[in-house]
């Protein structure tokens, strides 16, 4: 499941969408292959960032103002939130293409040690 939260999910033509994710991911691997690198995570402040972003963008549409399940309105006790990218596809695949082009900024890049 690749089309998760704060991407643009389910309110873009799913299958560009997975097409999007796939070709990314396997490009980082690709990369991640070339340079010898064992592991890549998110950092905290690019993890926040984008949360950050993808709230800001929400909160100035009316979805977040509505009970769906869109929110987690549709389970009793469940915190409010909406975790879908509504910045638009271009500008989420733009800004995935920026991010693999600074060499995964916003990514710790790593080389684990060799267990012997």
């Amino acid at each position: 499941m690749i089309t998760g939260p704060e991407s643009p999910s389910v309110l873009v033509n799913m299958p560009i969408a997975i097409e999007q994710h796939v070709e990314w991911i396997a490009d980082c691997m690709h990369y991640l292959r070339e340079h010898d690198i064992d592991l890549v995570e998110p950092t905290i402040e690019a993890e926040e960032a984008w949360s950050t972003h993808c709230r800001e963008v929400a909160n100035a549409t009316l979805y977040v103002k509505g009970d769906s399940w869109y929110t987690g309105a549709n389970i009793e006790g469940k915190p409010r939130s909406f975790l879908i990218y509504l910045g638009g596809f271009d500008y989420y695949t733009k800004h995935c293409n920026e991010v693999a082009q600074n060499n995964y900024e916003g990514f710790k890049l790593m080389k684990l040690k060799s267990i012997s």
